[in-house]
């Protein structure tokens, strides 16, 4: 995985790439083997240097967001803001107990209990979901209830659909990690063009293939959002001719993230024991997403900070994370294996 941050200034965090220099500096503190699997570490290094996280850890901003009606209570919060303390106060050379929090990942999440190696982008997105549940400012949930904008221009129906959202889930995880996709379904007979909003955590991109040279970022992101042909036994039932028809779907990008996350898929979805190795170029500094916006957005320009990397095959492998201190804005290599 890979995260990004706004240049304007945003930022963002990769799965599955590399770059930077190994050096020691506070926030550099590892996390032993043996107390946590590589992909719960490599994940847990990437939050670290999240700016935005670590300070609201390290000011227990988070204790007054505590939501006491959350399912988990707010003890895997509460352990996950001791664990970032602890990190970033600890010297460069000790390594960080994690046992507590360990624990508590495991209560809300028990297909993480033991050693077994496990996705790493799994892990995240449970991760930030239990933390968003704990310090979600919404302590009671308003009733569900549907309401029709389809009659709005797409702009403020996407609005109106945000808004709905965070009556329900808003939180700082939230603030800074979910952005707002938009998919347009375009019937190929009347031409009547139907839209959903989505909230999204992060973005899976399949890896572009290419007959010569190597394959950009840019070219995963352009096939994510490229226009699919829905045919055959996937034509959907189109709202105008009440009939099923051939139509033509895609994707935009309508709210970005302050953080964003994308997904590298590596893994052959047809074939499970394949990996594909092919290079993903992507740029340190101000990959520019604007193309990919639903509107016009000025904060669509992003900066790496994280990339949490795996080596080796799907029977087995290792989690490693690069990150850039976002103190010193030097980049430090993370393995436990060493």
């Amino acid at each position: 995985s890979c995260t990004f941050c706004p240049t304007v200034v945003r930022s963002a965090v990769w799965c599955e790439c590399g770059v930077p220099n190994t050096c020691c500096q506070q926030g550099s503190c590892r996390v032993p083997c043996g107390r946590l699997t590589c992909f719960m570490n490599s994940i847990l290094q990437c939050l670290s240097n999240t700016q935005s996280l670590r300070d609201y850890c390290l000011h227990n901003s988070h204790r007054r967001d505590l939501n006491n009606n959350s399912r988990t209570n707010t003890a895997l919060m509460e352990e996950f803001a001791k664990l970032i303390q602890t990190m970033w106060t600890s010297s460069s050379s000790e390594a960080v107990s994690p046992s507590e929090f360990k624990t508590q990942i495991q209560r809300y999440a028990p297909r993480f209990v033991g050693y077994n190696q496990q996705d790493a982008q799994e892990f995240l997105r449970f991760l930030l979901d239990g933390l968003h549940n704990e310090v979600n400012r919404v302590t009671v949930r308003p009733r569900g209830t549907v309401e029709d904008f389809d009659h709005l221009p797409d702009e403020e129906k996407g609005k109106k659909m945000w808004s709905k959202y965070l009556e329900r889930e808003d939180s700082k995880i939230v603030d800074l990690f979910v952005g707002q996709l938009k998919s347009s379904l375009t019937c190929s007979h009347c031409g009547f063009c139907s839209t959903v909003f989505d909230p999204f955590w992060d973005l899976s991109l399949p890896i572009a293939k290419k007959g010569y040279g190597e394959v950009s970022l840019m070219d995963c992101m352009r096939l994510f959002t490229k226009e699919d042909v829905l045919d055959g036994d996937e034509k959907p039932t189109c709202y105008r001719c009440k009939a099923r028809r051939r139509c033509t779907k895609k994707f935009t990008i309508q709210k970005f993230p302050k953080i964003l996350v994308l997904h590298l898929k590596r893994f052959s979805e047809a074939r499970r024991t394949s990996k594909l190795s092919t290079f993903v170029n992507f740029p340190m500094k101000d990959l520019d997403l604007r193309e990919f916006a639903s509107e016009n957005s000025i904060n669509a320009v992003y900066n790496l900070y994280a990339v949490s990397n795996h080596s080796g095959t799907t029977m087995g492998g290792h989690y490693t994370a690069y990150c850039r201190n976002p103190s010193s804005g030097e980049w430090y290599t993370f393995n436990d294996s060493r």
